[in-house]
């Protein structure tokens, strides 16, 4: 048995660790458990802890993460070069014919064709953005730097993923998520 000394030179034995959790009433207390990080979201690549925002391979502690938004992303460089293309190629048309007085000889069968391939850009922006919809983003504020936190597509998953960063902000601001004590006794009235 080991013992222990203390400065007025009188010797008493070791306490047991187990000794310390018994109070002076008798009850008793829980050793404290090893606290693991309540996840979440987790997708590929996506991982939202009460702690920890990760996403890829950057990670960002959630209660360094303030003045959260959103907003939609540009829309795709492709489809905004095949509107730009097409625009100029029907107005270049368009100045060609009125120079060379090609205006005056078209039928009116001519013209509602001229006017439906000047609807061309609009039904190629309509088209560009079903095709490739513009990302939907989350920006927030890192140690006072504005950081893209996390973009998608995928309007569902991103609702997902912003609702799991708020609530971890939540729960960062509010001390935390707990569990309610295992061993509490529900309430019950005295007969």
């Amino acid at each position: 048995m080991a013992s222990s000394q203390l400065g007025s030179g009188a010797e008493y034995p070791a306490r047991d660790p187990l000794e310390d959790a018994v109070q002076t009433d008798g009850s008793t207390t829980q050793p404290p458990r090893a606290t693991t990080p309540t996840v979440l979201y987790v997708r590929p690549g996506i991982v939202v802890t009460g702690e920890r925002f990760t996403v890829g391979r950057t990670s960002w502690p959630v209660t360094e993460l303030t003045q959260l938004w959103t907003t939609r992303g540009p829309h795709d460089r492709l489809a905004v070069r095949a509107v730009a293309v097409t625009a100029a190629l029907i107005g270049a048309v368009g100045v060609l014919l009125g120079f060379t007085g090609g205006l005056q000889r078209l039928t009116a069968a001519a013209y509602l064709a001229l006017g439906a391939v000047g609807l061309l850009p609009l039904l190629l922006v309509l088209i560009g953005d079903r095709w490739r919809p513009r990302a939907y983003e989350l920006w927030g504020r890192h140690r006072g730097a504005e950081v893209l936190l996390f973009s998608s597509d995928d309007e569902r998953q991103f609702g997902q993923v912003t609702r799991a960063l708020r609530r971890a902000r939540e729960g960062a601001r509010h001390g935390g998520f707990t569990d309610p004590p295992a061993a509490a006794d529900p309430w019950r009235p005295n007969r």
